[in-house]
C-alpha cells in the first residue's frame, strides 16, 4: 500500500509541477493573482489553498520525530505549495502508514 501512496504522491507531484510550468510560460501570473485577489471565489480559493498548507504543516509537524526536519519540510509549504507537501508524503508514505495502522 505505501508503494500506491508513494507513486501517487510522485505522480501528482510532477503533474502538479508540469502544469506550474506550464502556466507560467504561458499565462500572465500578475494580472491573474489582480483577477484571483479582486473576486470572490478567488479569495476563498486562496484562503482554501492556504488552510490546506497549515494542515499539511501540522502533519508533518505531528510525524516527523526532529523538530528541525519539520521545519525544512514546512517552511517551503506556502512557496512550493501542495508540489512540497507531495514530495513530503512520497519520502514518508512508510513511516506514516506504520503510524496509521494498528499495532
Amino acid at each position: 500500500m505505501t508503494l500506491l501512496i508513494r507513486i501517487l504522491a510522485l505522480v501528482g507531484s510532477l503533474a502538479l509541477s508540469v502544469l506550474i510550468v506550464w502556466a507560467v510560460r504561458n499565462g500572465d501570473f500578475g494580472a491573474a493573482g489582480a483577477w484571483l485577489t479582486a473576486q470572490p471565489w478567488g479569495i476563498v480559493t486562496l484562503a482554501d489553498l492556504y488552510f490546506g498548507f497549515l494542515i499539511s504543516a501540522v502533519l508533518i509537524a505531528g510525524f516527523e520525530d526532529d523538530w528541525r526536519w519539520a521545519l525544512v519540510w514546512i517552511l517551503p509549504l506556502p512557496v512550493l505549495g501542495n508540489v512540497w507537501a507531495g514530495v513530503w508524503l512520497c519520502v514518508r508514505a512508510r513511516r506514516i502508514w506504520r503510524r496509521l495502522r494498528p499495532a
